[in-house]
């Protein structure tokens, strides 16, 4: 039996939008049906991979080419990456989906869409609560634009359902993207 093909999971969305608990979730379901499986999650690889880099629009759209280029290379070597990534500007998002054309890599853009209010209630890092006080400048969605997909290949707001929910929506695509490809 011939493996399906990989592809690049993005998820984006706000802060607090569910994007990392959705792919970590994804991640051992996929696992767990003998997938090889990467989560290159943004706080994460800012801190390795684009160390130095600040926050202005510039800074942003290089980590988000950055992290697409990790995620296609191990995509293109057998491995599913899924990337809970903010990426707020369309170009850069733009960009990441074009390199992975480039070398035929399949790329599926997920837009976690959970409504800013509900981002804010939720405040996983405290950013929210920062930015309220004046302590936080350039948060995404709030004072620094957030570019929402315009035709993301599935758009998932986490606030009216459960994690499994969410997950099975996200499996549910990749599974009928790999299907389409290994026909082809």
């Amino acid at each position: 039996m011939r493996d399906p093909p990989v592809t690049t999971v993005w998820l984006t969305g706000l802060s607090g939008a569910g994007k990392t608990t959705v792919a970590e979730a994804l991640a051992e379901r996929l696992r767990s049906e003998g997938r090889s499986v990467e989560v290159l999650d943004g706080d994460e690889l800012r801190t390795n991979l684009s160390a130095g880099l600040g926050f202005s629009r510039e800074d942003r759209s290089t980590h988000v080419r950055r992290v697409g280029f990790v995620a296609e290379l191990l995509s293109r070597h057998g491995v599913v990456s899924l990337v809970p990534v903010i990426a707020p500007y369309a170009d850069a998002r733009h960009d990441v989906r074009a390199h992975h054309d480039k070398h035929d890599t399949s790329y599926l853009e997920v837009h976690v869409a959970t409504p800013l209010a509900e981002c804010a209630r939720r405040d996983v890092k405290g950013l929210y609560a920062k930015a309220e006080s004046g302590e936080l400048t350039g948060l995404t969605g709030v004072d620094d634009p957030y570019e929402a997909p315009e035709e993301p290949d599935l758009r998932l707001d986490t606030t009216g359902i459960d994690l499994s929910t969410a997950v099975d929506h996200v499996h549910q695509l990749l599974t009928a993207t790999t299907t389409e490809e290994a026909a082809s």
